[in-house]
């Protein structure tokens, strides 16, 4: 019975300290939130500096609920991210999109007018979460379990100032790929969203990234955006609904060739 007893003491022991080597190991090997900021900070800086010029396709759905009312168009468009060198100033990436089909019909040279309209993801998304940043938010790393995302919850702080991204309340988390460090999801809240001139609400939107080949080299993009803000007023609830997929990603290029004088036979 004591040898018993004895053999089960040890197993117990035995059990402990492979918990405890498990435990070590897996600390020893996370990475602390500095080292995860310092590493999307570089993402950052990499995609902002080499990020080419591009095109892809854009589908979106766009509505307004109001009143059992709803309101909809269905977009199909070129978006567009081109670099543009400003006088005096650093370079920006800037956003624009030209519709092709509005509710299934073709259209050229049009803008898309809603209901509901979103930009500025491609071009500053990712600095939510970024070092300069740290004086506006508030950053947590929380616990990973091995093979999971890295999972960074996010909130501004009081005091913002002009060099903070987000200017009103806000709060998030961003997902973080373990194996290439890159973002693969974005969620942020902001309770008290200015929708409208003299109209606040809910606003929610989330971000899923997946990795693109631009250039022969690989970038993270955005590859669908889902974004909803609510407004009440009255005991009526308006619902703004942004819904777009990005597919189809190609270097935008513009191409030229020197064509030899005419000679005087062909003018």
């Amino acid at each position: 019975m004591k040898a018993r007893v004895n053999r089960i003491a040890v197993i117990a022991l035995l059990s402990v300290l492979a918990l405890a080597a498990a435990a070590l190991a897996q600390t020893a090997s996370s990475p602390t939130l500095d080292d995860v900021l310092q590493q999307l900070d570089s993402n950052l800086h990499r995609y902002e500096a080499q990020v080419p010029d591009f095109f892809c396709s854009e589908h979106i759905v766009s509505s307004q609920a109001y009143a059992g009312k709803r309101q909809f168009s269905v977009n199909d468009s070129i978006f567009r991210l081109q670099r543009v060198t400003h006088p005096g100033s650093a370079a920006t990436l800037d956003e624009s999109r030209e519709a092709t089909a509005v509710n299934g019909t073709s259209v050229e040279g049009k803008q898309i007018q809603g209901p509901a309209i979103l930009g500025g993801v491609f071009s500053g998304g990712l600095d939510v979460v970024s070092l300069s940043q740290r004086s506006c938010m508030s950053y947590a790393l929380e616990p990973t379990l091995p093979g999971e995302p890295y999972v960074i919850q996010f909130a501004t702080l009081p005091g913002r100032h002009a060099n903070c991204l987000l200017t009103e309340e806000s709060r998030g988390r961003v997902f973080i790929d373990p194996a290439t460090m890159q973002v693969k999801r974005m969620e942020l809240i902001a309770p008290h969203h200015t929708i409208l001139p003299q109209t606040v609400g809910v606003w929610r939107i989330t971000i899923d990234y997946a990795p693109v080949l631009l250039d022969a080299r690989t970038f993270w993009m955005p590859t669908t955006i889902a974004s909803t803000a609510i407004s009440t007023f009255d005991g009526n609830q308006t619902v703004w609904a942004f819904d777009a997929r990005y597919s189809s990603y190609h270097r935008l290029e513009v191409t030229s060739r020197i064509l030899p004088p005419s000679s005087p036979a062909t003018q």
